[in-house]
């Protein structure tokens, strides 16, 4: 039976540190980056467990700026 398992690439420069992606995601794979700002000056989110995304995309979808794209990937 095959797995899916997602990956998110988020604009960083676009990213407006809202957090609305950070509390939607189920799986908590997605934080602010607290250490970087970009160059308006806003934290961004990242994705910070890489094998734990299932690609559902509710990270995708409550993002206002369209800044979160997802991937899904069947694994063997």
């Amino acid at each position: 039976m095959a797995k899916i398992k997602g990956a998110i690439v988020v604009d960083t420069e676009r990213c407006k540190g809202c957090n609305l992606c950070v509390v939607a995601c189920p799986l908590h794979v997605i934080e602010l980056n607290a250490k970087q700002v970009n160059k308006k000056g806003y934290t961004f989110a990242h994705q910070v467990l890489e094998d734990t995304c299932n690609g559902c995309a509710s990270c995708a979808t409550v993002c206002p700026d369209g800044c979160i794209t997802v991937y899904k990937v069947k694994q063997q």
